[in-house]
């Protein structure tokens, strides 16, 4: 597959320094799907912009997303006319929209949507992220039909958990990219 058709979706804030997201983007040439608005994110506009990007990509795609891109990937695949499109999906460390906490800092993106994927999914979960529990991460991959990894206690497997670029990440990764 070509570079560019491998999507970074980021979570809200986006995905800065040292985050394996911006390593792959660096390293292999992988287009971050750019939103609007990074700290004041709204299901609509992120999954109207996701939708733009998939419809417009000259061929297939993999989705590599993580935390709010997770619950982000779910809500599209349920609205779109374009998931033939998407070759596989990498969901690591989603964020849980629906605790209290999460939901009054982000408003707006619950319920999660729980259909399973339309396309082959990995959900990637850490036995310590702060904003969903391991149990959690578990239940979402039931729901969405995707096959689940236990990443130990990794937190939200983001720049603070000091992966670099993440290479087992990259294998499941790659793993997706060449599902026939």
């Amino acid at each position: 597959m070509n570079p560019s058709q491998i999507l970074l979706l980021p979570g809200w804030q986006n995905s800065g320094p040292g985050h394996w997201q911006t390593e792959w983007e660096r390293l292999h040439g992988y287009q971050r799907v750019q939103q609007h608005d990074w700290m004041r994110p709204l299901r609509g506009d992120w999954s109207a912009r996701l939708e733009e990007v998939v419809a417009d990509a000259p061929g297939e795609v993999v989705l590599a997303a993580h935390s709010l891109g997770c619950i982000l990937t779910a809500w599209w695949a349920a609205h779109t006319r374009h998931a033939h499109k998407v070759r596989g999906a990498l969901l690591v460390a989603p964020g849980d929209v629906e605790r209290p906490d999460l939901a009054a800092q982000i408003p707006g993106w619950a319920p999660i949507a729980r259909q399973v994927l339309p396309f082959p999914a990995v959900l990637v979960g850490s036995q310590d992220d702060p904003y969903c529990s391991f149990e959690r991460a578990q239940t979402l991959a039931g729901a969405w039909g995707a096959r689940f990894v236990d990443s130990g206690p990794r937190g939200h497997i983001n720049a603070d958990s000091d992966l670099g670029d993440w290479p087992e990440g990259h294998a499941l990764l790659r793993a997706l990219m060449n599902k026939d």
